[in-house]
């Protein structure tokens, strides 16, 4: 079966890595994502989060000097994930403030920075992590993540404010090592290298690895 392909995604290039099951609050301002964003919240649609490894998630000026971009260069990681937006608002103009889910993943296959600085390409979905029950050696990472959601809960603090939305698949490998990527402090290389592991059960044993060393499970 041939790969399931989308062509002219806007893309948000981020100083943050986005993974499927995710949560991403933002707050737009720019010109360049203004326009998008009401578009894609209006049809349904999605848009690609990938990693920055060059440049400003603002626009700013490239500098002094002839430049045949307005703007600093960018670069971005080539693996990045849908967010579809599933709270909008407009509190004023020039602002919107959203609320997004991640979705799948996918991978870059060519793309365009447009004359106003939004960038567009032509990417190809991967496929969804094999579901992998937490194996009794690792049950441990999963327990944490669980006992850290009930504390969160009998502190009062809302569902909708969690850093991690429901379902809980606190027996997924997948989910759970997600969900532990996004809570710990990590240098976004090492976010984007978890992100991008195919096995899901790799992932898990890598977290697992890092809760230890930091003292969080034992």
């Amino acid at each position: 079966m041939e790969p399931l392909t989308l062509t002219s995604l806007p893309l948000f290039p981020l100083g943050s890595v986005l993974y499927p099951g995710g949560l991403l609050p933002l707050r737009i301002f720019e010109v360049r994502y203004l326009d998008m964003v009401r578009k894609c919240h209006k049809h349904g649609a999605p848009f690609g989060v990938v990693a920055l490894n060059r440049g400003s998630e603002v626009q700013r000026p490239a500098g002094e000097g002839p430049a045949g971009d307005a703007f600093a260069n960018e670069s971005f990681d080539a693996v990045g994930t849908l967010a579809l937006i599933t709270e909008f608002s407009a509190p004023q103009p020039g602002l919107m403030v959203i609320r997004c889910t991640g979705m799948q993943r996918f991978t870059v296959r060519r793309s365009e920075k447009l004359r106003h600085g939004l960038w567009v390409a032509d990417v190809v979905r991967l496929a969804p992590d094999q579901e992998i029950p937490v194996p009794a050696d690792l049950r441990h990472v999963s327990d944490a993540l669980g006992k850290l959601i009930r504390t969160l809960q009998e502190k009062g603090i809302a569902p909708d404010d969690l850093p991690m939305q429901p379902p809980y698949q606190l027996d997924d490998c997948g989910w759970v090592a997600n969900r532990w990527c996004e809570l710990l402090s990590l240098p976004l290389e090492v976010k984007q290298r978890m992100m991008v592991l195919d096995n899901p059960l790799v992932r898990l044993e890598l977290v697992g690895d890092m809760l230890e060393r930091s003292g969080i499970t034992g």
